[in-house]
């Protein structure tokens, strides 16, 4: 019930004059595939370009605990995650990437216990510019 958008209602409108990406890497996440009802456990990258205003970093990482508490998949969570960042802080873009290990991988007939799942979404100078892209990819 928790609303991850109200998360980033407190923001900083000094950037003084910060143009460059900002990166939460390694956030703890766990949840639930809602196909099996099984444990995911990995971490999340967070990354944005700020426009005109940013926010706590703990908020961030509160964004990605909210949603991880809910039954989804892991595309689902990665691109809700860098959507209500976008929408809510209006930034130049948004960068997520999720690594994560599934249970049900572990627990059904595939029986792959080391295999890892990753997932990215970029919204805005992530889709278009490589560069930046690049740079958050290789930083994580």
């Amino acid at each position: 019930r928790m609303d991850p958008a109200s998360e980033l209602s407190r923001t900083f409108e000094d950037v003084s004059g910060y143009n460059d990406m900002i990166l939460l890497r390694d956030v703890r996440m766990e949840s639930h595939c809602e196909h099996h009802i099984a444990p995911f456990v990995g971490v999340a990258h967070v990354a944005y370009v700020p426009d005109t205003h940013i926010v706590g970093m703990s908020k961030l990482a509160r964004v990605v605990d909210i949603f991880a508490r809910r039954l989804q998949v892991q595309e689902s969570l990665t691109a809700q995650i860098a959507n209500t960042i976008q929408h809510e802080l209006a930034p130049k873009g948004v960068a997520v990437m999720i690594s994560a290990a599934h249970q049900c991988m572990t627990l059904h007939a595939v029986n792959q216990p080391n295999t890892v799942m990753m997932t990215t979404h970029f919204t805005g100078v992530f889709e278009t510019s490589e560069n930046l892209r690049d740079r958050f990819l290789r930083a994580v």
